[in-house]
C-alpha cells in the first residue's frame, strides 16, 4: 500500500488554529489540542456575548431615560412607561437609543418632546 502524507494539510488546518490562539498565554497557545479546546470556548463566548450586548445597551438607553421622566414626574405623568405609552400612542419615530441620547445630552429637546404629546 502507498504511503500518505498528510503533513501539507494537518499543518494548514494547525496554523490556522494556531493564528487564531497565537494571543493566549502558556499552553493555550502552543499545544494543538489546548488550542483547539480554547478557540472553541472563545466562538462560543463571543457568539453568546453578541446578544448580551444588545440587552446591556437596551437596559442602559431603558435607565437613561427612566433617570430624566423621574426627574419631572409631573411633566411625563409619571415614569417610564407612560412616557413609553405615549410615545407608542402618537406614533413616534423615535427608538430608546435616540432618546436615550437625547436625554444624556440636550434634556430641553427631551422636555419638547414629551410636550408634544
Amino acid at each position: 500500500m502507498t504511503k500518505v502524507e498528510r503533513g501539507c494539510i494537518a499543518r494548514r488546518r494547525r496554523k490556522k488554529t494556531s493564528s487564531f490562539a497565537s494571543t493566549y498565554k502558556g499552553a493555550r497557545s502552543r499545544c494543538i489540542r489546548m488550542m483547539t479546546q480554547q478557540k472553541m470556548r472563545a466562538l462560543a463566548s463571543s457568539h453568546r456575548d453578541r446578544g448580551r450586548k444588545k440587552r446591556d445597551f437596551r437596559r442602559l438607553w431603558i435607565t437613561r431615560i427612566n433617570a430624566v421622566t423621574r426627574e419631572k414626574a409631573a411633566l411625563f405623568m409619571g415614569c417610564y412607561n407612560k412616557f413609553i405609552n405615549n410615545l407608542y400612542k402618537k406614533q413616534s419615530l423615535l427608538n430608546r437609543k435616540m432618546l436615550g441620547q437625547i436625554a444624556i445630552e440636550n434634556k430641553k429637546s427631551f422636555y419638547a418632546i414629551s410636550d408634544k404629546m
